[in-house]
């Protein structure tokens, strides 16, 4: 008899991550099968009934099941498409950057970023290494203030105002050098500026000594989807090289999004 992985540990609370295993294979089932019911579940999985009543139940508390059209079944809940279409737009436009990224790389020898919002943070997806300065900024899979940086100004500026009113709200504006934005009045002028031409500049804000410009990412439909950068010591990046440290980031963005369908780049004013 196969054991029960939803028995107590021995503290008497349910093992987390056996209970994750299950529930894998509980929406594994559904997405195999389309629509079940508590029954036909606890023989796939070989559980006590009671214990699929339980586990069905915490899973439509947050959205991974619902109703199935016929009495007594259940299928995957909504919340599963959006994370999984959320997963392959990321992918999407990961695999459309990492081509223009390098040309970046070659052509300024500079640190290029790549970033989706998530909540109140930049998620970094992606990273290529500059060919002459290590610049810890921003890692993959790190997060950073979507205030401070190039990156980061560009998807809060794509939000509407009442969400950088939340922001600034629930995140405040904590500080990383003496140039970084500290104030709500700046922080809204400087997106409204980064909304209205398209690009971001970093001076300073995140580490003495490095500069950075970003711009957005758009989808087919014209909605932001993520913001490419590239930083470096700020001599390489602003001063007489501003202009073109504009104009390259701005194309690089416009490349990516038109692989990705959209049609009307936004070049700098």
């Amino acid at each position: 008899m196969a054991s029960n992985i939803l028995e107590p540990k021995d503290d008497g609370q349910p093992n987390p991550i056996q209970v994750l295993a299950k529930a894998g294979t509980l929406l594994d089932a559904l997405a195999d099968n389309g629509e079940l019911t508590a029954r036909e579940l606890a023989d796939i999985l070989g559980e006590p009934r009671s214990s699929i009543y339980r586990l069905l139940a915490s899973l439509a508390d947050i959205g991974f099941i619902d109703s199935g059209q016929d009495r007594g079944t259940v299928q995957l809940g909504i919340k599963l498409f959006c994370l999984g279409s959320s997963a392959i737009r990321s992918r999407d436009v990961r695999a459309a950057a990492i081509p223009r990224m390098g040309e970046l790389r070659e052509k300024n020898g500079n640190t290029v970023f790549l970033a989706i919002r998530r909540d109140f943070e930049a998620l970094c997806i992606e990273r290529l290494e500059g060919l002459t300065t290590v610049n810890n900024a921003l890692l993959p899979g790190n997060t950073g203030h979507l205030h401070v940086g190039a990156v980061g100004r560009v998807l809060l500026a794509a939000e509407p105002r009442a969400f950088w009113r939340e922001y600034v709200a629930s995140v405040g504006l904590p500080t990383s050098t003496e140039r970084t934005i500290s104030s709500r009045a700046e922080l809204e002028r400087t997106l409204a500026e980064v909304h209205e031409s398209g690009f971001s500049i970093s001076d300073e804000d995140r580490l003495p000594g490095m500069a950075g410009v970003g711009a957005p990412i758009h989808d087919h439909a014209g909605r932001v989807r993520a913001a490419i950068s590239f930083s470096g010591p700020r001599p390489l990046v602003l001063g007489k090289n501003t202009e073109e440290s504009i104009a390259t980031i701005v194309a690089a963005a416009a490349a990516i999004s038109a692989d990705l369908g959209y049609a009307d780049a936004h070049e700098p004013s």
